[in-house]
């Protein structure tokens, strides 16, 4: 399965959110928008990890959640990959608040993940929230600044999601396990699965 981590923005921070792509919607209907429920903030992608990986994986990041204590992180402005030219895919809204405590935490997932065997990437760290994608890739100059300022609604991150990602499916991510930042998991009881 196509794995990764994220925190999930909370419904008042979708709202805001929603508000504020509106505008971009209208400027540039012909991106493909991400659906509200499909916001998330990567903490580490972690590509396809196999059923005989998975419960390393699982007590390794559960392990790390449990070592960082919840913090404050908000959305806030705009940007694009690639972040120059006129060749960008992808459309984000920045994340602002304890950055240094979303990168630790961060930082200490790919590390949990390569104990458990898993290959990580190594580039920055660069948090967002994918909004759309484009394809081809294009200038998105023009709907950034269509978007205007974005000042998202703060939130206290509470809560680290591990993700499938199904490519190609009406609902491409689904939860697979949630661990309480700062909350320490008990290595005897067997990891339970959501169906959501």
């Amino acid at each position: 399965m196509r794995l990764f981590a994220a925190l999930v923005p909370p419904e008042e921070t979708q709202e805001a959110l929603r508000a504020a792509v509106r505008a971009g919607r209208r400027h540039a209907p012909n991106l493909r928008w991400a659906p509200p429920d499909d916001w998330h903030i990567t903490l580490v992608f972690l590509g396809e990890v196999g059923e005989e990986d998975l419960p390393d994986l699982e007590a390794a990041l559960g392990a790390e959640a449990g070592a960082h204590v919840p913090f404050e992180v908000a959305v806030r402005g705009w940007g694009r990959f690639p972040p120059e030219g006129t060749r960008s895919s992808v459309l984000w809204a920045g994340v602002t608040g304890d950055t240094d405590a979303l990168d630790s935490l961060a930082l200490g997932l790919r590390r949990a993940a390569r104990s458990a065997r898993i290959p990580v990437e190594t580039r920055p760290y660069v948090p967002h929230v994918t909004v759309a994608r484009s394809r081809p890739p294009r200038d998105l100059t023009d709907t950034v600044q269509a978007l205007g300022a974005l000042r998202g609604h703060r939130w206290s991150a509470r809560e680290v999601h591990l993700v499938e990602s199904r490519l190609g499916a009406d609902d491409p991510y689904r939860t697979v396990r949630t661990w309480t930042l700062g909350w320490e998991p008990d290595p005897h009881r067997s990891p339970e699965r959501s169906t959501s």
